[in-house]
């Protein structure tokens, strides 16, 4: 059985996806890109609101960014982004950040490494499996239809083949690696994907109004994802 992530970009936004069953809570600003971080105000806040119930994720940018973990206690993740890292030593930096004390770290593959210029993604999965007890979430950078010449958001399944997602969750779970899948995924995407048996399912858009990332959470639509994840075939 997988769980919902949700994406909030305030702490009204987190009781709202508390109410709607939600797993986890993550914080993030998407105005600011695919992980844009919050201001460290809004992060404290959906913590006062939700750490006592739930995890709180917060995601922080990109590594080339090399923005600090946020000043508040109750987080229990952190992840940046490898855009942009591909030539840089990625793995020393993961791998000093993942023996700090603190937030747990998340490696992020980017199922679309060229457009985002990041390390290969099969690359970055054999890292996070190399580590037991850790986390990986496989994301997307390019939001852009252009990225893809689509009319429409691409997602997950635009840059991943249903047998490589199933793949790479099946390596996590023999690695003891907690993973989660995100990439503008929908009701669609998230069916489709149900036998990798992922342990988190991570949406922003699909749950809010219109199903445009900038808009607001809608609690009905976090409701019946919550239902949909929860059946997981095989689990």
């Amino acid at each position: 059985m997988s769980g919902l992530l949700v994406s909030v970009r305030s702490a009204a936004e987190a009781r709202v996806a508390m109410a709607g069953g939600a797993a986890v809570i993550d914080v993030k600003e998407p105005a600011r890109g695919s992980l844009g971080r919050a201001d460290d105000a809004t992060i404290a806040a959906v913590v006062r609101t939700v750490a006592a119930c739930l995890p709180v994720s917060a995601a922080l940018g990109e590594l080339i960014d090399a923005a600090p973990p946020p000043r508040c206690f109750g987080v229990g993740f952190v992840k940046w982004g490898l855009a942009g890292a591909a030539r840089l030593d990625w793995r020393g930096q993961l791998g000093r950040g993942l023996e700090l004390p603190g937030p747990q770290r998340v490696v992020v593959a980017y199922a679309d490494w060229q457009c985002a210029q990041a390390p290969p993604i099969d690359e970055v999965v054999t890292f996070a499996c190399e580590r037991p007890g850790g986390a990986l979430l496989v994301d997307t950078h390019c939001k852009d239809a252009a990225a893809l010449s689509l009319g429409r958001r691409p997602t997950l399944l635009d840059w991943l083949a249903v047998a490589d997602v199933v793949e790479i969750c099946r390596r996590c779970r023999e690695a003891h690696v907690l993973v989660a899948l995100a990439g503008s995924l929908g009701p669609n995407e998230i069916e489709t994907l149900l036998p990798a048996r992922p342990n988190l399912f991570a949406v922003r858009g699909a749950v809010c109004d219109g199903s445009d990332r900038t808009a607001t959470i809608d609690l009905g639509k976090v409701r019946d994802l919550t239902s949909l994840v929860m059946f997981s075939p095989g689990s």
